[in-house]
């Protein structure tokens, strides 16, 4: 679906037609939508294709009419098997308007949409990307934070009964969690590299805006890192916490099989077809009974003393 805005005194309103520093929003993108992207807008085939790869990474280029500038966006889903990704932006900055292009719709996008930023200006392409690198760090974080709330909320229902619906939610923050980190990285880069490149010229007040963003930007990858170090480290100790469970249930299937086994062993004796010991006796069968369940009780409490004097 594409939509386009203008900016008014009253922020972003969307309008009919492409008009001069309009902003053009391409969110998910149809067959439809990116003939009509190539065509009207003259963006190139290639570089469409590579936003539309979930895979591609951050980077800035250069054409003859537009500058394209590439950085990954978090995206919440729960319907997908990882609730929590990331997918390409494309920011095509033309002399007279912007496009930006995305698979789904993000929090970044929809902030800008719905007039959250204060001093967001389309006419102003340098401030537009800082504005955009700024709210893709900000909704990092935000969403590492939900991420963390996630996994505390696991953790506590693991401690009660450690299920494999639970380990297999921790595997899916795990994985979101190495997304995160590898996009973020890259958009880091990205950042680091707009420094000191002069397809876009910063203002001196956008390059402390610069600075911001980039100091947000080390934030979320140092906040990914330990968020993704802690689960790392909760999931070893469930991990053993499960060995160690497992450890204590075969001891004791173990002591209940020795003791089934002494008077299995002394009824399979007295089970022979041969002459054996008081087999002329009436209560011989109640003797046997009886040794039989005393013989399984020593067995019993002299196992079950070890294995508390061994623990």
């Amino acid at each position: 679906m594409i939509t386009i805005r203008s900016q008014d005194r009253n922020g972003l309103v969307e309008i009919d037609r492409v008009s001069k520093d309009c902003w053009i929003d391409a969110r998910n993108v149809t067959q439809e939508d990116m003939r009509r992207l190539e065509h009207e807008f003259g963006i190139a085939g290639e570089l469409l294709m590579d936003i539309m790869d979930a895979d591609e990474q951050a980077r800035i280029e250069k054409e003859d009419t537009y500058t394209a500038l590439i950085v990954r966006l978090p995206v919440h889903d729960d319907a997908c098997e990882v609730s929590f990704f990331t997918l390409p932006l494309g920011i095509i900055l033309f002399s007279d308007k912007v496009v930006t292009i995305c698979q789904r719709s993000s929090d970044a996008l929809e902030d800008i949409a719905n007039n959250r930023i204060r001093g967001f200006s389309v006419k102003n392409k340098s401030s537009l990307v800082l504005n955009l690198l700024g709210r893709a760090a900000f909704t990092f974080l935000k969403a590492l934070k939900d991420l963390n709330k996630r996994t505390n909320s696991i953790q506590e229902a693991l401690q009660k009964s450690i299920r494999n619906k639970e380990l297999i939610q921790l595997l899916s923050i795990q994985k979101s969690l190495v997304y995160f980190t590898t996009s973020i990285t890259t958009n880091e880069l990205l950042l680091e590299k707009l420094q000191k490149s002069p397809l876009i010229h910063f203002k001196e007040d956008e390059q402390d805006l610069l600075e911001d963003v980039l100091t947000e930007n080390k934030q979320a990858i140092e906040m990914a890192n330990i968020y993704s170090s802690i689960l790392t480290g909760t999931m070893d100790a469930f991990a053993s916490v499960i060995s160690n469970n497992l450890n204590i249930v075969m001891k004791r299937l173990t002591i209940v099989s020795i003791v089934l086994m002494i008077p299995t062993l002394i009824y399979s004796f007295y089970g022979m077809n041969v002459a054996l010991p008081f087999q002329n006796f009436t209560f011989t069968v109640w003797a046997i009974l009886g040794i039989s369940l005393l013989a399984s009780i020593l067995g019993a409490i002299l196992l079950n003393t070890d294995r508390k004097r061994k623990s």
